[in-house]
């Protein structure tokens, strides 16, 4: 008998894109490593200072970026209330632990022993709430072909300072048909795209390296280490070195 809930505790190779859509909900995390979801129209990047909690039946896709260890817990939908959506949020030292002790209890262990039971009940109202103050770092996904050309260029070149005119005339656009496109389909500019995606990948080094921060900024196409310090402060509420320190909270 499948148990009402169980860890998911295993290594994984990168690979992907991986879709799925499972009958129970997930919270989706990693103890270390760093995955790309993409789900109802947005990507975000999960390194282990970030969970996602995803509805039953949910469609998502997962990349995995680098090698990975797993410590996702699966709840039957009975065993807590339905979450309102996808969701992503910054884990708590809480949830953090309680994760750990969820450990010792896997698919194939059998029902859950009383203590057991407690500590998916406790997990399940602490991931709940953490899901009412989701994170801002995320992209949304471009609907037209013409968008997800300039979207996907952008991204490719982030780090060696593509210009916006230069964008729109490798994709076969006028600058002012892709900066109604950014309006319409994202609900930004493409300067705060690219400042996104540079944030996105900020996260993923700091989360798969010890490079500097200094090297970071650069990295990821800052020329100045003030201004990317400023810039992910604004998006996070923390600095880089802050941020990098919370994986090991």
């Amino acid at each position: 008998m499948i148990p009402e809930a169980y860890c998911l505790h295993r290594e994984f190779a990168p690979e992907g894109p991986i879709p799925f859509e499972i009958d129970r909900h997930y919270l989706l995390y990693a103890l270390r490593g760093t995955m790309r979801l993409e789900a109802v129209g947005r990507r975000w990047t999960l390194p282990p200072a970030r969970a996602a909690l995803i509805p039953a039946g949910q469609p998502v896709s997962v990349t995995i970026l680098t090698q990975l260890t797993s410590a996702s817990v699966l709840f039957a939908p009975h065993f807590m209330p339905d979450p309102p959506a996808v969701t992503i949020f910054d884990v708590s030292p809480l949830a953090r632990a309680l994760v750990g002790e969820c450990r010792a209890y896997g698919l194939d262990d059998g029902p859950l022993p009383p203590y057991g039971h407690a500590l998916f009940e406790m997990l399940a109202t602490v991931v709940l709430r953490l899901a009412k103050s989701p994170s801002p770092l995320s992209l949304p996904l471009p609907a037209s072909e013409p968008l997800r050309r300039a979207l996907d260029l952008t991204e490719a070149t982030a780090s060696d300072g593509p210009t916006f005119v230069d964008i729109a005339y490798q994709t076969g656009q006028s600058t002012r048909a892709l900066s109604r496109r950014f309006e319409q389909e994202m609900g930004m500019t493409w300067r705060q795209a690219l400042c996104r995606i540079r944030m996105m990948r900020a996260v993923e080094v700091l989360a798969g390296s010890d490079l500097p921060v200094t090297e970071i900024a650069f990295l990821v196409g800052y020329n100045s280490v003030s201004a990317f310090n400023a810039g992910f402060r604004g998006l996070l509420g923390v600095s880089p070195t802050q941020y990098r320190e919370s994986f090991h909270g």
